[in-house]
């Protein structure tokens, strides 16, 4: 693959890594801090970190048993997370390999349309099951995930970044 001119090589990811991240990811959303509709939500911005840096190890299988995950644990209607876990792979890993060609802040202006339609599926479920409304706060939910990126591209990177080599004979 050709790279952008002054990317950083990376190591390969470590499966055991990526596992333990989306399980950190998970629990942290299993806090209790209360249901505050702009919360973003911790594991969404994980799994699409994974399906867009290492499609073929997290896949659309793996974002579903998430979100029945996160279904069971907020009592929430099965299958709610689950879609929209889902969808958000299925559009992360489409747009995958286009995305690796921007820089991290405008990685994240472009999965920005992603998140906000993963809490529109979320939304659209929810009311359509005879919740209510959460008001209009909940479209800060997708800002604050893609304004989270870049801290969750440089944390999650940070296992594969090579220690800077001084020798000028090997460019790698």
């Amino acid at each position: 693959m050709i790279m952008r001119p002054g990317q950083q090589l990376l190591l390969p990811a470590n499966p055991v890594f990526i596992w333990l991240s989306l399980l950190a990811a998970l629990l942290a959303n299993m806090l209790p801090l209360g249901r505050v509709p702009w919360m973003p939500d911790l594991l969404a911005l994980a799994l699409v970190f994974w399906n867009v840096h290492q499609p073929l190890r997290v896949g659309i299988g793996a974002a579903f048993v998430f979100g029945i995950a996160m279904d069971v644990h907020q009592a929430s209607l099965l299958g709610q997370h689950a879609l929209a876990y889902t969808a958000l792979s299925f559009f992360a890993i489409t747009i995958h390999r286009r995305l690796l060609w921007f820089t991290v802040p405008s990685q994240a202006v472009q999965v920005l349309p992603l998140f906000a339609a993963a809490h529109v599926i979320e939304l659209v479920i929810r009311l359509l099951a005879g919740g209510s409304f959460p008001g209009v706060s909940f479209l800060l939910a997708p800002v604050m995930e893609a304004l989270l990126w870049p801290v969750v591209s440089v944390v999650l990177l940070a296992p594969q970044r090579r220690a800077p080599d001084p020798d000028e004979n090997r460019p790698l």
